[in-house]
């Protein structure tokens, strides 16, 4: 018990101190703003801090209140989100908004229970929300907070998540600010109780961490197998006309990439399509290789042929779009590579 009070102490005490000046962490009247919150904390899953800085403010520019991302198209809410990847989160995000707005009078709830009613939201960003925003002494768990408390303890293994919810909960129970522990929590996973090479020395807990004294940190917890990607080969041809303009395609609203635009493409689980294929996939004249690359998805290797073309036609549901509306359109970072490999620029491009 004593153990518990001192790191928690310690944790909150550190976070104050040290915590990085990130948009989302400001405050008004010493309060969080709970939209910001949520779409920061809906941006930060599975995307690195500074990514998200690249399109947290341009976000909220375009959609400053719930109201107003409810109220949106959801093709402008991809748009708003290129660059970030995961898009599913952006059609949950949106899903929120809506239903904040018709069932919740437009105010985020504060406790985790009616946060989780909300479409998406699972118990991570439930106990985020009503900890950070609120100060109610919910626990959160993410990679970062079930690697520090397992390695706190010396709790060996894999990462062990049923675990780190009650230990976190006992330990979140104790803090005078929930949210600032649960965020020096987060931090010190992030910054110094890294994955690998972990800088034990600048630890603010390190007096207290079992793992770090029995010299176990860096096998605590053990690395999960990471599962194999299966290959999927991508046809792409880059067509533009004489006003400069990019014949463009919209995938499905389902499955990879669903909803995004893109140049038109063949996709085949076994091998790319012939040249003639993609000629004749636009009505092309003429079609020539322009360049090839991978990209990776978290289940995929996306193994892109890439093509120019001149003489195409749309059609089938195509159309030309000149650069200015490349910003106005949902656009994965693969499709903007693909786009930018055959040569051609595009306004508001964000690095993969």
């Amino acid at each position: 018990m004593k153990r518990d009070r001192q790191l928690v102490n310690a944790i909150a005490a550190w976070f104050a101190a040290s915590a990085r000046p990130l948009p989302w962490r400001a405050t008004t009247r010493g309060r969080r703003d709970p939209y910001r919150s949520l779409v920061s904390e809906i941006m930060l899953q599975q995307t690195q801090v500074a990514r998200v800085l690249q399109r947290f403010e341009p976000f909220l520019e375009r959609f400053p209140t719930i109201d107003a991302l409810a109220a949106a198209d959801e093709a402008d809410v991809l748009a708003a989100w290129s660059g970030l990847g995961y898009y599913r989160r952006a059609r949950m995000l949106h899903a929120i908004a809506k239903a904040v707005r018709d069932h919740h009078g437009s105010n985020i709830p504060r406790q985790v229970e009616s946060l989780m009613t909300l479409p998406g939201v699972g118990r991570y960003t439930a106990g985020a929300i009503s900890s950070i925003v609120f100060g109610q002494p919910e626990p959160l768990v993410d990679g970062n907070v079930l690697r520090v408390l397992q390695r706190l303890d010396a709790h060996e293994g894999p990462p062990d998540p049923a675990w780190a919810w009650r230990r976190a909960e006992g330990l979140v129970r104790m803090a005078d600010e929930p949210g600032v522990f649960n965020e020096g929590l987060m931090e010190l996973g992030a910054m110094v109780c890294t994955p690998a090479s972990p800088k034990c020395a600048q630890c603010p807990v390190a007096q207290w961490c079992r793992a770090g004294k029995q010299g176990l940190q860096e096998r605590v917890p053990e690395p999960k197998r990471r599962a194999q990607r299966r290959a999927l080969f991508a046809s792409a041809v880059v067509a533009t006309n004489a006003r400069g303009y990019t014949l463009m395609e919209q995938r499905p609203g389902r499955g990879l990439w669903a909803g995004l635009w893109q140049p038109p493409t063949i996709e085949s689980d076994e091998q790319h399509a012939e040249p003639e294929q993609v000629r004749a996939l636009v009505c092309a004249r003429v079609v020539e290789p322009a360049a090839t690359f991978s990209f990776l998805t978290t289940h995929r290797e996306v193994r892109f042929v890439v093509y120019r073309a001149t003489g195409a036609r749309a059609g089938g549901g195509r159309r030309w779009v000149g650069p200015a509306e490349t910003t106005l359109l949902g656009i994965g970072n693969a499709q903007r590579r693909v786009i930018e490999s055959a040569g051609v620029a595009m306004q508001g491009a964000v690095s993969s």
